[in-house]
This record gives structure tokens, C-alpha cells and sequence, in this order.
């Protein structure tokens, strides 16, 4: 559901909640769950963290007002979940971005989008392949989400073109890798480029699994060309299978390594594809009920309602946690309290830099 326009000083003070120390798209949600908007959660977070046992220094003004200007001077806009425009499957994905910036055409993102990614060191086969693969289902009426990087991505957006969406790892501004430069120009105007992190920022590692969680959150299905068994792609298409969505993998030969992962998604569950048709005959009829098995299994996550996070009071859940990670549902069967209350106690506990979050809704107690 869209909420009304955002004033200015909302829109502000949530990117300077965002930027704020230890807050993330779950505690991002919660507080605004609980306080109802960003700029009472900015008044209450000092007090948060002094309740978790820490002093607290929110982002400054300064930070945010030389953001948005390299936004502006970047030629990006920024993007609010709760925005009618924000990709409706991504809005769905757990974890979603509370905030994006993007450049280009943010319809694309309203069409079917169907997620393309594999190996960096693709062979040359597999790589026209990709280009090939990428340019039917533009042809079909989808979007082509990848993620810039060399190899399968910058293949399946080079065929796709204008019909893709660029999910980088970077600030809008910044083009990585570098020999994707103009690449990453060419989205942005003639396709869509988006990104999560604040203008300026280089890539780090912990970056890309962020960005995998988009590209696969955005997609009604994740296609994997080439890729070795322990890589990003795979990460991303088994985000997409817990998130309902589509898992598919082209087969290769068991004698290249780079074919090992496809052919390891597909022994776990995923659907074995050799044409676009194959693509196309999946997606357009997909009601959320994939084909395909492959599946993490992480503990369910019992999320509190705003309005029970806007009355709870915090229950006492520290001396249960450990540096090792538990299931909040654990905690909350353990502690006899409401999921409101437990997370709005992890939520403090987390704000004053003594909780960590961990996949599949688990917890620990910070180790520093």
C-alpha cells in the first residue's frame, strides 16, 4: 500500500535515519513502525541506545544535505518504499531497501522482470548465450535485471538493452568495474540503474550480497547461465527461492567447473531451461507457486504488526542471547513475550551496537 507524498523534512529525515550507525531496513522498519514517522524515531533513538547500555551520535545534517546534492549532480532521484513506484515484488522481499537511488526509466521496473546473473570468467559460449537469451525475453515484453558485473551480467544487459535494469553494488555515481563505464552510462539512460548504497561509495564484499538480495527481490524468477558452485549467483538464486520466485539454470557439461553450479541448482530443485521459450512459457503464467524446489531453510520469522510495535514495551531477552546465533521465533517461545516486545528489546539491543542480525531471522549478541 502507497503512502501519501513525503514532506520534505520526512523524506530528509529518513535518509538521515538510514544513515544513522547500526540502522538497517529491519530496525528502519521498526522504528517507523514505533514512532510512526523518522523524524520522531531520530528524537528517540539517543534514548534507544542508552536503554541497550550505549551513548549514540545519529548521522549528521551536514552528511545528509552533501548527499543530496550528489544525488542531484549525479542526475539520480531517490526512491521510498512506501512509494507507489517502488517495485512492487521488491517491496514484498524480505529485507527490501528502505530507500534506493536511481537514474533512467523506473518503469522497467513495473514490467515482468526476470533476473539473469552467472560467471564472472564465463567462457565465450555461455556468454553468447546470455546475450542471446536476454534479447528474446526483451523481445517477450521482460525486463533483464543483472547486476554490472563482467562476464554473464554485463552480457545479459549488452543483449537486453534498453529492456534492463543495472543493480550495482556502488553509489549511482560510481562505474564498477571499471571497463563497465560506459556500460553502466547506457543504462542509466536508456535503461535503469539503481542503487543502495549512498552516492561516493565504493564497492565492498559485503555490498554484493545486499545487491544479490535485490536483483533476486525484483525478479519473478532467477536464471543462473554459468556458474561455479560457491559464487554469488548461486547466493542469488537461492535468495529468489525463499522468496517464492522462480529458480532456473541453464545445464552444462561436468567437465567445465564453471557449469558445476547450474548443475548443482538443478539437482537441488531448480528448473532445467534450454530456450528462452522455456523462460517465457514459466514466467507469464506465474502466480506465485514456482516449479521449481530450491529453498534455504531459515526459521520463520514472526514480524510484528506497527501498530502492536507503537504500544509495546520492551521485554528483558538479554540474558538469553549469546554471541551465537538464534531464531527470534526462539526467543520469543523462550521469553513467553510478544513478538512486539522482543524485537522492540532487539531493536534497542541492536542500536547500541550489541546485537548483530543474522540470515534466516537469527540474532547473536555482538562479539566486540
Amino acid at each position: 500500500m502507497s503512502a501519501p507524498a513525503l514532506s520534505q523534512a520526512e523524506a530528509f529525515a529518513r535518509i538521515r535515519l538510514l544513515r544513522s550507525p547500526r540502522i538497517g531496513p529491519v530496525s528502519f522498519a521498526q522504528l517507523l513502525g514505533r514512532f510512526g514517522s523518522a523524524e520522531a524515531a531520530l528524537e528517540a533513538l539517543p534514548d534507544l541506545a542508552g536503554r541497550g547500555g550505549k551513548s549514540y551520535t545519529l548521522a549528521s545534517r551536514d552528511l545528509v544535505e552533501r548527499e543530496i546534492e550528489a544525488v542531484r549532480r549525479a542526475g539520480a532521484r531517490y526512491l521510498f518504499r512506501d512509494q507507489a513506484d517502488y517495485p512492487a515484488l521488491l517491496r514484498e522481499a524480505d529485507g527490501a531497501p528502505p530507500i534506493l537511488t536511481w537514474r533512467g526509466d523506473l518503469a522497467l521496473a513495473s514490467r515482468p522482470c526476470v533476473a539473469m546473473v552467472g560467471a564472472r570468467n564465463a567462457s565465450a559460449a555461455a556468454v553468447k548465450l546470455a546475450r542471446e537469451f536476454a534479447g528474446a525475453l526483451a523481445g517477450e515484453g521482460f525486463t533483464v535485471v543483472s547486476g554490472l558485473a563482467r562476464g554473464i551480467d554485463g552480457a545479459a544487459h549488452e543483449g537486453a538493452l534498453p529492456a534492463t535494469i543495472g543493480v550495482i553494488a556502488s553509489g549511482i555515481d560510481i562505474a564498477y568495474p571499471p571497463q563497465h563505464e560506459d556500460l553502466h552510462r547506457r543504462i542509466a539512460e536508456e535503461g535503469l540503474l539503481l542503487a543502495e548504497q549512498p552516492p561516493g561509495t565504493e564497492p565492498r564484499g559485503s555490498h554484493f550480497p545486499t545487491r544479490n538480495r535485490i536483483i533476486a527481490g525484483l525478479a519473478l524468477g532467477t536464471l543462473v547461465v554459468e556458474a561455479a558452485p560457491k559464487s554469488g549467483s548461486l547466493i542469488t538464486a537461492r535468495l529468489a527461492g525463499e522468496a517464492g520466485r522462480e529458480v532456473m539454470a541453464i545445464p552444462g557439461s561436468p567437465l567445465d567447473a564453471r557449469s558445476h553450479g547450474c548443475n548443482l541448482l538443478i539437482r537441488e530443485g531448480a528448473v532445467l531451461v534450454q530456450e528462452p521459450g522455456d523462460v517465457v512459457e514459466l514466467l507469464s503464467g506465474f502466480d506465485g507457486t514456482p516449479r521449481s524446489s530450491v529453498r534455504e531453510t531459515g526459521e520463520s520469522y514472526l514480524a510484528a504488526a506497527p501498530e502492536e510495535l507503537a504500544d509495546a514495551e520492551p521485554a528483558d531477552v538479554a540474558n538469553l542471547l549469546s554471541t551465537a546465533p538464534v531464531a527470534v521465533d526462539e526467543l520469543i517461545r523462550q521469553s513467553g513475550e510478544g513478538p512486539a516486545s522482543v524485537q522492540l528489546a532487539l531493536l534497542e539491543l541492536e542500536i547500541a551496537g550489541r546485537l548483530v542480525r543474522h540470515a534466516g531471522g537469527r540474532v547473536s549478541l555482538s562479539a566486540v
